[in-house]
């Protein structure tokens, strides 16, 4: 393992630890079973809300806590119950959205509503053909978007890419809000104060891990405050370039298994175990 002692690895899911059609292998989930058996604990850090995680969570048999929401909520998937979230303002939500209209033209808009449900809600201008990504989810009109309380406001933009509509939407967020890239397509405004980063350390706290003991893998710009918090950061060959400039090293892209790939070798290297001529995957 990298210098020191490792005692937990941080994985998101989409783009890092999922392939892209959402499974995993039996190679990684061989590697995931004899990390487990090496004492290191696997914790998962993504930005989908924990509702929309059961299945995920129940194909690669994982137990304990994860962090969901993009650090704003903690889950505990053994008692399926949310043990923390954070509610977005939608007042101030909504006059970001006004704001960023003015200033931008028109947006596609969706919502994730407050646990304990977690909906995605989605007007018919976000929809591209995507959405049964994002479980449980549900069509409304634009005006019956801000109905129910909510946890998050997705966006998208005919014309900027999501890089810019990032960027103008952080211009225009207010006090107790902000935005993240969350991955292709999706451009999130959030409650302020959490980040990934933020619920990793929340969770090494329970787990009594410091920074140099975490391993993080990530993809996406909404990654970067975890990989930084890591003592040792991965990113993706299929990430973001921001993503890769503050790693300490590149693994294989999510569709080639790379999270199963770094942490073969570093288990290997911990034991030092002989390094097998080829990988079953």
């Amino acid at each position: 393992m990298p210098a020191g002692r490792t005692t937990v690895v941080a994985t998101d899911l989409d783009g890092t630890l999922l392939r892209s059609d959402l499974t995993v292998s039996a190679y990684t989930r061989a590697v995931l079973r004899r990390l487990d058996q090496a004492g290191i604990r696997h914790v998962i850090v993504t930005g989908r809300p924990a509702s929309d995680c059961g299945p995920i969570f129940r194909s690669l048999c994982y137990r304990g806590l994860a962090v969901c929401g993009q650090g704003a909520q903690v889950y505990d998937v053994d008692r399926d119950v949310l043990l923390s979230h954070t509610e977005l303002d939608r007042d101030a939500a909504q006059a970001v959205v006004a704001r960023l209209i003015d200033r931008v033209g028109p947006l596609r808009l969706a919502v994730v509503t407050s646990a304990p449900r977690g909906e995605f809600v989605i007007t018919p201008g976000f929809s591209r053909g995507d959405e049964r990504q994002l479980s449980p989810f549900r069509l409304t009109t634009d005006e019956d978007l801000w109905s129910r309380p909510v946890d998050k406001v997705l966006l998208r933009h005919e014309a900027l890419s999501d890089g810019e509509l990032t960027a103008e939407a952080l211009a225009h967020c207010g006090p107790g809000l902000t935005v993240v890239h969350a991955g292709p397509g999706i451009v999130e405004l959030l409650p302020s104060g959490f980040d990934k980063a933020t619920g990793l350390s929340q969770m090494c706290a329970v787990l009594g891990a410091t920074p140099p003991e975490v391993v993080a893998f990530g993809d996406m710009p909404n990654d970067i405050p975890m990989l930084r918090w890591a003592g040792h950061a991965v990113a993706m060959a299929n990430g973001e370039p921001e993503v890769k400039a503050v790693a300490d090293e590149i693994a294989p892209s999510n569709d080639d298994d790379g999270v199963a790939v770094v942490l073969d070798r570093l288990l290997r290297e911990a034991v030092s175990e002989p390094r097998p001529t080829s990988a079953a995957v």
